[in-house]
């Protein structure tokens, strides 16, 4: 049975489980007078058999799961000849990599060493006895754990407390998980970030202004071992993302003024679901058009005027992106807007002021703090996205703060750099964590600033 399959029917199990301790606890009190004599309600006892039916039996099959494939591939390797065995994991991996593919069939056995081949048998063997073990540990753990359960029901046991404090425990659980993956980013991208600086000195990856990760094939190449300079790549990432927040935000905000204060109902229901549609088109959908229409329009109309313009710029990729990202500003702000409470504009009202002064002097100023969430929102989908950039800006990385020009960001050097089989133990491949390091620390400085502007206006209108 595989893991999928057992996981249904421990939960199976488990509501076998809660029925059987719901009914028992109702058969104890029936001679007593009724649940009234019983100390928690029927449906904590069944709940608490639950529990203890289900996990016990989840915390296995986890554990196992977890730690079965490192397990069989330790077992398989300790089969092989001293002289076979790898050296480091990387080669390890290739290896159970090659052997998994001869146990599948996908390869041949006669196309491999006839140790592999045997090592394939093992992995097999290795693996259906792993399936059934751990299908009759955890079967076994959810009977025996749901009976003891089901045994120790009382009338005066309280299932209640118990089911909550499990619950508490649950809750903490997810949020220690949310943490701790959190963390585990963090720590990785460091431990890469630390090894990249190990072979690329520190202040030229911050202050060089030539970005080429890739190895040089002649002596005379753009540094002869690559040159890992950011400039150019943030500076592509700003000037992209600044285009298009001039687009997103005042298009995006004056849309969401309009549609909560001064647009009737009929209108709002037309323009507000028209808007967010625009979040609802696939980005390669945003890079097409701006690839196959907004930059040849802008390249037509500088040359026009005499100005040279490239086929790719920052400008077409930014124009796009601000249209994609106004629904994200528009949606959010209207919503902030909406739920400022009626009073204050009727007591702005109340006073003379007209509905221009009300929203200027009362409204805005009291959704600013949501009004810079959506905001920021907007800014983190604008440096994050890479499909339009690369249909539309290119891959170049050029320092330039000409809109006109070819430019890169972040992160599509990051995805360009990771593209097909890496090894992570050169500078190229490693500067991705760098650049990935230094872009959350660009986004965590946004978030302070943001905090510290919500907070001020938000004490000034509670």
């Amino acid at each position: 049975m595989q893991p999928g399959n057992l996981l249904i029917l421990t939960c199976v199990l488990a509501l076998i489980a809660y029925w059987l301790g719901y009914t028992r606890s109702r058969a104890l009190a029936k001679p007593l007078g009724g649940i009234k004599h019983l100390k928690s309600l029927p449906t904590y006892y069944g709940a608490r058999a639950a529990i203890w039916c289900g996990v016990p039996a989840l915390i296995i099959l986890a554990l196992w799961a977890g730690f079965e494939g490192k397990v069989i591939q330790l077992i398989v390797i300790g089969t092989l000849p001293p002289e076979m065995i790898p050296d480091s994991l990387g080669q390890a991996s290739l290896m159970m990599s090659q052997i998994s593919n001869v146990a599948s069939g996908a390869l041949p056995a006669g196309f491999v060493d006839p140790e592999l081949a045997e090592a394939a048998e093992v992995l097999l063997q290795m693996r259906a006895n792993s399936t059934l073990y751990m299908n009759a540990l955890v079967i076994s753990i959810a009977a025996l754990a749901g009976f003891l359960g089901w045994v120790r029901i009382r009338p005066l046991l309280n299932a209640r407390e118990q089911v909550e404090t499990a619950l508490r425990w649950f809750f903490f659980s997810c949020a220690g998980v949310a943490i701790l993956t959190t963390m585990g980013i963090v720590f990785s991208v460091i431990f890469e970030t630390v090894r990249f600086f190990n072979r690329v000195p520190f202040w030229e990856f911050f202050l060089g202004t030539s970005w080429s990760p890739q190895l040089a094939l002649r002596a005379d190449q753009v540094g002869s071992a690559g040159a890992f300079g950011m400039i150019p790549l943030f500076t592509g990432t700003l000037l992209i993302s600044l285009i298009a927040m001039l687009v997103a935000v005042p298009v995006g905000l004056l849309s969401a003024i309009y549609l909560s204060e001064y647009a009737n109902k009929n209108v709002r229901n037309v323009i507000k679901p028209m808007l967010e549609m625009l979040a609802g088109v696939p980005t390669v959908v945003y890079g097409f058009f701006a690839a196959l229409t907004v930059a040849p329009f802008i390249r037509d109309v500088a040359t026009s005027v005499g100005l040279e313009a490239s086929s790719q710029s920052a400008l077409a990729a930014g124009l796009v992106m601000g249209i994609m990202i106004i629904p994200f500003v528009s949606s959010l702000s209207d919503d902030v807007i909406n739920a400022v409470p009626q009073t204050l504009r009727d007591g702005s009202l109340a006073l003379g002021a007209t509905q221009s002064e009300t929203m200027k002097k009362v409204i805005f100023p009291a959704a600013l703090p949501g009004i810079m969430g959506g905001i920021l929102l907007a800014v983190s989908r604008a440096i994050g996205e890479t499909m339009i950039v690369v249909m539309a800006a290119g891959l170049a990385a050029n320092l330039t703060a000409n809109p006109l020009e070819t430019v890169t960001t972040v992160t599509v050097q990051i995805v360009t750099l990771l593209i097909g089989d890496q090894e992570f133990d050169s500078a190229k491949t490693l500067a991705a964590f760098a650049l990935g390091a230094m872009l959350f620390l660009t986004t965590l400085v946004l978030n302070v600033i943001a905090l510290k502007i919500v907070r001020k206006y938000r004490e000034q209108y509670d």
